[in-house]
């Protein structure tokens, strides 16, 4: 079935080709050239899919992201940009765009991110559909309501990593931190018994530990001397601005503890709330011990490289003050540490003979 899409961008040439390929694909589509256009287009006729440039005279694409979802929620938006902003993929993303690419745009990948965009539209109707008729229909269509749940929990996956993508992004010295100190913390937990919907919880809360960085200035996240006493005050604010930036999102609500608690010490010397022992979550207590191995194996401008033994006794000194002490035995004992290598930090962790 011919999908109509109608593609908004300023540039007439990256118009055209993208264009020619949907085309080809078997897509009707209509080129427009600024975002008062797009409005006036589909109020003349249906599009199953939108993809816009961010930048454009007149209205830009986020204002226009806006207002299409507010008058066709169930549209797709694909946004493209040749400036890459953080923040403006961030607020793409909470207005409901389906995907975020980066000019020069990949045309194999673009007709990829089409083809699941118009996927998913098409499950979402067919859910509408099926709460519509929901009393004769019960047992013949659960099994599609259940797919659809699965697409719709996987783009919930996907605002994860973007998420987690974009702290990278601010420090390219701790690249994959946050990836690495998820892997770690699934591995403890799953030692400690933790069943396979706590587990996915964690896995979240870990890949978005740091989130809160996005809001740090880059001349502090990224000075490579010593950081001076307002500058430490300023970053040990990243655990409530990534509170800030997840909370008004439903699907992030347990998730909030681990962003939040995951600096507080076992002996009530940490932050933001100085909360000791039990009274820290224990997730957040989990993150605490491969979050710090792995800091202290980023290589970074002003820090040499340490070997591990050195790092491991690092790490003990804290059993009790900063560490819960049965969560760092875990941790040294089954040698979570070993489990995946640093691929751009400065320890090899390979297997003791």
């Amino acid at each position: 079935m011919t999908e109509p899409i109608l593609i908004v961008d300023d540039d007439p040439s990256l118009s055209y080709i993208l264009f020619q390929r949907l085309t080809r694909e078997g897509h009707l589509c209509v080129k427009v050239d600024r975002g008062t256009e797009a409005l006036r287009a589909i109020e003349q006729q249906p599009f199953s899919l939108v993809i816009s440039d961010v930048r454009m005279p007149e209205m830009d694409g986020i204002e226009l992201l806006g207002r299409l979802r507010a008058r066709h929620p169930n549209l797709m938006v694909i946004m493209v940009t040749a400036h890459p902003e953080i923040e403006r993929a961030i607020e793409a993303l909470r207005l409901g765009a389906y995907d975020f690419l980066i000019k020069p745009v990949n045309l194999d990948l673009l007709v990829l991110s089409v083809r699941k965009a118009l996927e998913k539209k098409r499950l979402v109707e067919e859910v509408e559909a099926y709460h519509n008729r929901l009393e004769h229909l019960v047992e013949e269509r659960t099994a599609k309501l259940q797919q659809a749940y699965r697409i719709l929990t996987r783009s919930r996956t996907d605002l994860v990593h973007v998420l987690a993508k974009a702290i990278d992004v601010r420090d390219p010295y701790t690249r994959g931190h946050s990836d690495r100190v998820k892997t770690m913390s699934v591995e403890m937990a799953r030692h400690l018994g933790f069943s396979e919907e706590r587990l996915g919880s964690l896995e979240d809360g870990a890949l978005l530990h740091d989130i809160g960085k996005i809001g740090i200035r880059d001349e502090i996240l990224q000075k490579p001397g010593i950081l001076n006493p307002q500058e430490v005050r300023t970053i040990r604010e990243h655990p409530k601005i990534g509170v800030q930036i997840v909370e008004g999102i439903e699907f992030f609500r347990d998730k909030i503890p681990m962003i939040r608690h995951h600096h507080e010490h076992f002996d009530g010397s940490g932050y933001p709330d100085r909360l000791a022992g039990e009274g820290i979550p224990l997730e957040a207590r989990i993150i605490a011990v491969p979050d710090a191995f792995d800091a202290m194996t980023s290589l970074r401008p002003n820090c040499r490289p340490r070997p591990l033994e050195d790092i491991l006794a690092e790490l003990t000194k804290g059993r009790g003050s900063h560490f819960d002490p049965t969560l760092l035995d875990l941790f040294l004992s089954k040698r979570v540490y070993q489990i995946q290598p640093v691929t751009d930090g400065a320890v090899k962790r390979k297997h003791a003979g």
